[in-house]
């Protein structure tokens, strides 16, 4: 009987200890859970570290920033300075002088077409003029006659009206001559030209060539196409509520969408006054200004349109960092304890406005005392610290 006794009491002694155990664990996972929160949420960071890294420390500043609008777009030329090149009269490609890539000037040649036909309309041309001469001597004998009475009032008339016809088709040739590119003036009995240049009617870029030496051309072949970006424009595409933004003679800054690298600059000098198919964007044109390496007509762009002067809470652009999609600052936490000689950040998620002058505007998506310090330089580090701790101790 003690011995059942002895047994019944031990086994309530290990049950009270087990719930001892298990209040004391439950007394513990509180602080152990902060413990984990503060290494999610802050990182602290000694004097050595902050300066081996780079980290500054500042506030946010009320900073004075140029609004600004983002718009998507494509490079355009105008068709008056794009051109397709043919040949006035049918013939064959004798030479070709230029190769996609090639820069061209007006009056230019860049190829030349051979026909016989050439040799003919010379020929009457020439023949022409000694004909003329005839004519206009038959007239003047005929007047002498008139004026003699031994001569008929038709026959005057017939001789006035053959000079007329005769002066009409050398002026008619003349210009069909220069068509060619052949000059009237330079042609001699002994100096006819079968090979005609074709040259280039703007200044420009060989975009493509069509043909190839022996090709027969006529007046509907095209030769080759040129492209004069010195008039390149944006096509912009911007909503109904911000076209009152926008004005004449607004500076853009744009980009290309496939190679962001670089940037560019625009002028507006007109805008839409209807919408764009079925949307509700209007088109706003904008000529590109300055440098215009690697733009090509039909690239897409992304603009950025200058706007009002605004001042607004602002820290520098390095200092946010992007978490998960998140964007964040740093800054130095009062509420959280720090070990002796150390600093404890903490990550505030913020919302990003206009950026200028190497400044973004920042809303704070959670509150903060004013004038509290942040990291205005090494976020980028400070936020690899707190990544690489909290691995640390997930692993732990």
């Amino acid at each position: 009987m003690k011995k059942i006794s002895a047994i019944i009491i031990a086994a309530t002694l290990s049950l009270g200890f087990y719930s001892c155990g298990n209040d004391a664990n439950m007394e513990e996972k509180p602080a152990e859970a902060a413990k984990e929160e503060h290494a999610e949420g802050a990182v602290e960071l000694t004097e050595a570290q902050m300066k081996s890294i780079g980290v500054e420390i500042g506030t946010i500043e009320q900073k004075q920033l140029t609004a600004s609008l983002k718009a998507n777009g494509v490079l355009r030329v105008p068709n008056q300075n794009k051109a397709q090149i043919n040949s006035v009269y049918p013939g064959v490609i004798k030479t070709l002088l230029v190769q996609p890539g090639n820069t061209v000037t007006k009056g230019q040649v860049i190829a030349t077409v051979g026909n016989p036909q050439f040799i003919i309309t010379q020929e009457e041309y020439l023949s022409l003029t000694p004909k003329i001469t005839l004519a206009q001597q038959e007239v003047t004998r005929q007047q002498e006659l008139i004026q003699g009475n031994a001569g008929a009032l038709k026959n005057l008339q017939a001789a006035e009206s053959n000079l007329r016809t005769m002066q009409t088709r050398k002026v008619s040739l003349e210009e069909q001559l220069r068509l060619m590119g052949i000059s009237p003036a330079k042609l001699s009995g002994t100096h006819l030209i079968s090979v005609i240049p074709v040259m280039s009617p703007i200044n420009g870029v060989v975009s493509n060539v069509t043909v190839k030496i022996g090709s027969y051309v006529d007046t509907n072949t095209p030769i080759l196409d040129l492209v004069d970006n010195s008039q390149l424009h944006l096509d912009l595409f911007v909503y109904e509520k911000d076209l009152s933004k926008l004005k004449e003679n607004q500076t853009i800054h744009f980009t290309l969408t496939n190679n962001p690298g670089k940037e560019y600059d625009a002028q507006i000098y007109s805008l839409g006054s209807s919408f764009e198919d079925e949307s509700k964007a209007v088109s706003v044109h904008a000529l590109v200004k300055g440098d215009k390496q690697g733009l090509i007509d039909g690239m897409n762009i992304t603009a950025l349109i200058s706007l009002e002067n605004i001042t607004a809470p602002a820290v520098p652009t390095d200092a946010i960092v992007t978490m998960q999609g998140q964007d964040f600052i740093f800054a130095v936490s009062e509420k959280q304890e720090a070990h002796a000689g150390e600093t404890v950040f903490e990550k505030i998620p913020v919302a990003k406005g206009t950026t200028d002058v190497g400044y973004t505007q920042v809303t704070l998506l959670k509150n903060i005392a004013p004038n509290t310090k942040i990291v205005t330089k090494g976020a980028f580090f400070v936020q690899a610290k707190m990544v690489n701790t909290g691995e640390g101790e997930h692993e732990h």
